[in-house]
C-alpha cells in the first residue's frame, strides 16, 4: 500500500509546472506627468503553460493604485494587465503589484516609475507631421553620438486632432527600444508625449544602426508606410586607448568637405562628386565603416587603410529620382580609429 501512495505522489499533476506566466517587461518607466494628472502603465503578459490561466487577485502596493485585469486567461493566449497611478503626490513614484494565481505558487510583481511634476509644461513647437488625425512634431529618430553603456531619451510630441479618444502605441520596437506613452488615453484636442529609450547595451555593431517602428492611434493598429518612423542610432568605438601621452601618434583626418550639394542634377538621372581623405597624422587611418542613412546614394572608397602622408578619394554618386523620394536627411557616416574625428558625417543638399 505504501508504494502504491509513492507512485500516485509521481503522477500527481504539478500546477506550478503546468503553468507559466511569461511577463514581456516586469517595469515600465512613465517618464513625467503632472499633478492629479493619472498616468497608466500597460504590462503585456502571456499564459505559456498548456492549461487556462486564473487569476485571484492582482495587489497594488497602495491605494494609490488601481489595477485592470482579466480573471481567466486561455492556453497560450496573450493579455494585459493596467496599473493607474492618481498621481496626487508630487516627486518620483515607484508603485508595485503583486499577481497571484494558479501559476506559481509565488506571486509575480510588476512595477510602474516616473515623476510627478507640479505643472507639465505644454509642448510650444510645431506638429509638422500627420498620420491621419494624430499629429507629432517628428517624423524621424535620431540617436546620435552614443556610447555603451548610454540610456539616451528621444521625445515625440503628439497631438489629437480627430474627434475619438486614441490610446497611441509604438509598434515593432527592436529590443534595443522601448517606449511609454503620457497620458496612456489622448483625448481630442489633447496633447502627449511618447518617450524612446535605448539600451546601447544591445547594441552588437559600432556605427549605424537603422530601423523602423509604427505609431499607432489604437492598440491593434495596421502597419503601414503611412505610420512609419525611421531610427537612426550611430554608436561610437572606444576611443580610450588614446589618450592624452599616446595621442600624438595617433592617426589624423583631414577632409576635403563634408557638404555635398545635388540640389540640381541639370537634367541628368545621376550626379557624382569627389571627397578627399587625407591622413596627416603619424600612424595608419582606418576606415572602418562606411554607411547611407538613406537610399538614393552610392559610395566608392579607393583605400579603408590610409597610411600617413598619403590620401584617398571617396566617390558619391546621387540618383536623382530616388533622392527625391526620400524622407529623411541623406547622410553618409564613416567611423573611423582617429580619436578626433570617431564619427564624420558627409551631408547631401538636395
Amino acid at each position: 500500500m505504501k508504494h502504491l501512495y509513492i507512485i500516485f505522489l509521481l503522477f500527481l499533476p504539478s500546477v506550478a509546472s503546468a503553468q507559466k506566466l511569461a511577463v514581456a517587461k516586469s517595469v515600465i518607466e512613465c517618464g513625467r506627468t503632472g499633478f492629479k494628472q493619472p498616468v497608466t502603465a500597460t504590462f503585456e503578459l502571456k499564459n505559456k503553460g498548456h492549461r487556462r490561466l486564473y487569476i485571484e487577485s492582482v495587489k497594488p502596493d497602495c491605494g494609490c493604485t488601481d489595477v485592470e485585469f482579466p480573471k481567466e486567461v486561455g492556453a497560450g493566449d496573450k493579455f494585459t494587465i493596467k496599473l493607474t497611478y492618481d498621481a496626487r503626490q508630487l516627486g518620483r513614484f515607484h508603485k508595485m503589484a503583486a499577481i497571484k494565481s494558479n501559476a506559481s505558487q509565488q506571486p509575480v510583481y510588476l512595477t510602474m516609475k516616473g515623476i510627478v511634476v507640479a505643472e507639465l509644461e505644454d509642448y510650444t513647437g510645431n506638429y509638422a507631421y500627420k498620420m491621419e488625425d494624430l499629429l507629432l512634431d517628428k517624423n524621424e529618430l535620431e540617436f546620435d553620438d552614443v556610447n555603451k553603456g548610454d540610456a539616451p531619451v528621444q521625445e515625440i510630441h503628439i497631438m489629437n486632432d480627430g474627434a475619438e479618444t486614441m490610446t497611441p502605441t509604438v509598434m515593432h520596437l527592436p529590443s534595443y527600444l522601448s517606449a511609454t506613452v503620457v497620458p496612456e488615453k489622448l483625448f481630442p484636442g489633447k496633447t502627449g508625449t511618447i518617450r524612446v529609450t535605448l539600451n546601447t547595451d544591445k547594441l552588437r555593431d559600432y556605427g549605424l544602426t537603422q530601423s523602423t517602428v509604427y505609431i499607432g492611434r489604437q492598440l491593434g493598429e495596421k502597419v503601414s508606410e503611412d505610420n512609419s518612423m525611421g531610427v537612426s542610432i550611430v554608436l561610437l568605438p572606444d576611443m580610450k586607448s588614446f589618450d592624452a601621452a599616446n595621442k600624438a601618434n595617433a592617426p589624423k583626418l583631414q577632409i576635403s568637405s563634408t557638404d555635398i550639394d545635388f540640389t540640381n542634377f541639370e537634367g541628368k538621372s545621376k550626379k557624382t562628386a569627389e571627397v578627399i581623405l587625407e591622413n596627416t597624422g603619424a600612424s595608419v587611418l582606418q576606415i572602418s565603416s562606411m554607411q547611407l542613412f538613406t537610399r538614393g546614394l552610392k559610395v566608392t572608397l579607393d583605400q579603408r587603410k590610409i597610411q600617413p602622408g598619403q590620401s584617398t578619394k571617396l566617390k558619391i554618386t546621387g540618383i536623382a529620382t530616388d533622392l527625391e523620394k526620400v524622407r529623411t536627411r541623406p547622410r553618409i557616416l564613416m567611423i573611423t580609429n582617429d580619436p578626433d574625428h570617431a564619427k564624420v558625417v558627409i551631408n547631401i543638399k538636395k
